[in-house]
Formats: C-alpha cells, structure tokens, sequence
C-alpha cells in the first residue's frame, strides 16, 4: 500500500507542475504588458524596459520558468498591482475567510448529502417527493441560489444579513483569521453569533448542489448494497432496519460518496468566485474578482494556483482515503 500512496503522491506533485506550466504559459500570452500596468500609461518607455528587466521579463523563457516556480514554492506570488503589496500578503488576509466558508459549506454538504441519500434509498415516507426535490436541486445554478436566498431570508424576511462577513467592523481576527474560532477565544460571544448568521446564506449557496450529488451518489451506492445477499441475511436475522442501514450498509456504500465529496470540495472552490462576489465576501474569490477588471495577472495567477493546488491536493487524498478504506483497491 505503502507504494501506491507514493504513487499516488508522484502524480500529484507532476499535476501540480503542469498547473504552474500553464499558468506561467498563460501569463506570457497575456494581452497586456504587466510592467506597464504596474507603472502606469504615464510612464516613459524606457522606465519600462528597465522595469521589465527587474522582473526577469528579458531572460530566456526556460530561466523565467524556473524562476518563477522557485518563486511561486517559497510563496512569492510578486506585487499586486492593484493594492500596491505582496500577492502573498492579500492571500494571508482573504485565504482564512474562504477556508471558513468553504469549510462550512462542506460540512453542511456532506450532512446533507448523508440524509438526502440514506432518506431516499431507505423508502422512507416521502421519499418519492424527496427525490424529485434532489434533480429540482442539482439542476439550479449557484448563483441563482445565492440571490433567490438573499431575497428570500435578508430582504424579505429580514432574518439573515445578505452581504459581508460580520456586523463588527472594530473586532480584529486573531491568530487563526477565522471569525468564528478567534472570536470564542476572545469571548466574543455576540460577534460568534454574528458570525455564523453572515455564515448561513452563503455556505448554504455553495453546499446545496453538492449536498444534492453527494446524496445522489449515496442513494445509488446505498441501494445496490441493500440488495447483496448479506443485508438479507442481516434482515432475517431480525436487526432493525436502522442497524442493517448504519452498520452493513453505509460502511460499504461509502466510497463512491467518498469519492463525490473530494471531487465536490474542489467544485466548492471553484463556485467560491461567484459566491463570495454575490455576497462580498472578503475571501480568496472577491479578491481575484476585484484583481480582474485592473489586469492584476500577479493576483489572478496566484489565486488560480491555489484554488488548483487545493483541488489536486484534495482529490490525491481522497484516493489516499479510498486505498486505506477498501481493501478491494489495494488489491
């Protein structure tokens, strides 16, 4: 096992390699030249050219490639041309946020996902309805979610807030930068609160088409395990069917929901643009948003390789997850 896991761990590194390829390859097809968007269309031509020398722009393309994967390794992502600072120290700021909220919405994901796919596949009472509610769901585009919940539960209700990430504009994030974690630390109660109420409408947005494909793929897996020889033994033995379902069926209908819920936290992350714009959400997708109309390349780029670099790093531990709970796979 131990050398399908190195296996598994090479290919993710040469993944990760040819997402920086591209986009080192897409920065230099660029339409417009990054030293004069840093300096301005006031700036002479040859304060240009020199500038474009300090960036390494005249040197050959393999040695600009290798300079900026040492760069983009050791976290130097450049200056951003819109904030006048370090991609690197934007990232430090709006990261925790996005990590937060992606973070709910995947627990919320996968708790929905387990109920909607254990309610439809078990016959319970109205699950017929249920499943119909599950291809309504997947077929609802996010941002359509995320407005039709803002007009809904913020401007007709009034119950939730519609936009940003806290009330509290004089409470500093601690050491982590998550709201809801340093402010239990502080014993901020009131801004905990406050904090999972702007939680709600957008990790709900995020999590429900997810919720909706990892019950989808539990029901199917779940359905076809309940009808294997050893659930009908387990069902004659007399076990209720909470503990035929909990004990001999979920443990083996597991993996391709497993599976489903890697593939769906990298698909969390690439709806996190949309999201975090609809709701101005302070994270890593209103960062590349707001970089985008200015032609920050520096802070695109950056955002691109992250977003990519979480989507291959989960999915590599998702098969890890996979080898290491079926011993079919090893095998």
């Amino acid at each position: 096992m131990g050398r399908l896991i190195a296996r598994r761990l090479a290919q993710m590194v040469v993944v990760l390699l040819v997402l920086t390829a591209v986009v080192f390859i897409l920065r230099q097809l660029q339409p417009v030249d990054p030293a004069r968007v840093a300096l301005g269309p006031q700036a002479s031509i040859g304060a240009v050219e020199e500038y474009r020398k300090e960036l390494g722009f005249d040197r050959p393309l393999l040695v600009q490639y290798v300079t900026y994967l040492t760069d983009v390794v050791t976290g130097d992502f450049q200056v951003s041309v819109r904030t006048r600072r370090a991609v690197s120290e934007d990232l430090a700021l709006a990261v925790p946020a996005t990590f937060e909220l992606a973070l709910i919405a995947l627990i919320s994901a996968v708790v929905g996902g387990l109920v909607l796919g254990v309610a439809s596949a078990a016959r319970w009472r109205g699950s017929s309805l249920l499943r119909g509610a599950m291809i309504l769901g997947a077929s609802i585009p996010v941002f359509l979610v995320a407005f039709a919940l803002i007009l809904l539960f913020s401007r007709r209700l009034g119950w939730l807030p519609g936009t940003g990430r806290t009330s509290f504009r004089e409470f500093e994030a601690g050491p982590t930068g998550l709201l809801t974690f340093d402010s239990l630390l502080a014993g901020r109660f009131d801004v905990f609160v406050d904090a999972l109420e702007h939680l709600v409408l957008p990790a709900i947005s995020i999590a429900l088409l997810s919720a909706v494909s990892i019950g989808r793929v539990l029901r199917s897996s779940l359905e076809s395990t309940l009808r294997s020889p050893y659930v009908r033994t387990a069902r004659a033995k007399g076990l209720p069917e909470r503990w035929v379902i909990g004990r001999h069926g979920l443990r083996n209908a597991s993996g391709p929901a497993i599976t489903m819920s890697g593939l769906q936290l990298g698909l969390m992350f690439a709806g996190v643009v949309i999201v975090e714009t609809i709701f101005a959400w302070p994270g890593i997708g209103w960062y590349m948003a707001q970089s985008i109309p200015t032609n920050d390349f520096a802070a695109i780029g950056a955002v691109t390789l992250v977003l990519g670099a979480i989507y291959v790093v989960v999915n590599a531990l998702v098969d890890i997850l996979q080898l290491l709970a079926d011993p079919r796979i090893r095998r």
